[in-house]
């Protein structure tokens, strides 16, 4: 069962392979939609909300992509989430159903996930994939994550 939108998942995915592969350069976005499996018509407003929102820096041009606007040990997931929760408009009809029963019990649950994600950092994330030998091979070279 997934409590968070297709686009939160996005959101804290394409941070992390910034984080991942900016090593000293930007990463193009068209790199990033590629190892998360999109087009990159698809990823690039998304991106481009990452950068508004102050978690990614975006450089234009021939050698232009996106690099961190923050050390990774100061973005913390909840914040990620709550920026695509800000961009993404909700979709949810009005009914008396959905606001008196399920939100309250969802918003509940997501109180609890809440706070284990304001406890985790993006370099929580990070350090985590680069011991599982995500990111990047021996050779320095980026594969998909």
């Amino acid at each position: 069962m997934r409590l968070l939108s297709r686009r939160a998942h996005l959101a804290v995915a394409a941070v992390l392979d910034v984080a991942l592969h900016a090593r000293g350069a930007a990463v193009p976005g068209k790199a990033v939609a590629a190892r998360l499996g999109l087009p990159a018509r698809a990823l690039e407003p998304l991106l481009q909300a990452l950068v508004r929102e102050g978690f990614l820096a975006g450089t234009r041009g021939p050698h232009g992509g996106y690099t961190l606007a923050r050390e990774r040990r100061r973005i913390r997931l909840s914040d990620i989430l709550a920026a695509a929760e800000r961009a993404e408009p909700d979709g949810l009809p009005p009914s008396a159903l959905i606001e008196q029963i399920v939100t309250p019990v969802l918003a509940e649950a997501a109180a609890g996930a809440r706070e284990r994600l304001r406890a985790t950092t993006l370099d929580d994330l990070c350090r985590q994939a680069e011991a599982m030998g995500l990111g990047r091979d021996r050779s320095g070279e980026d594969f998909t994550i």
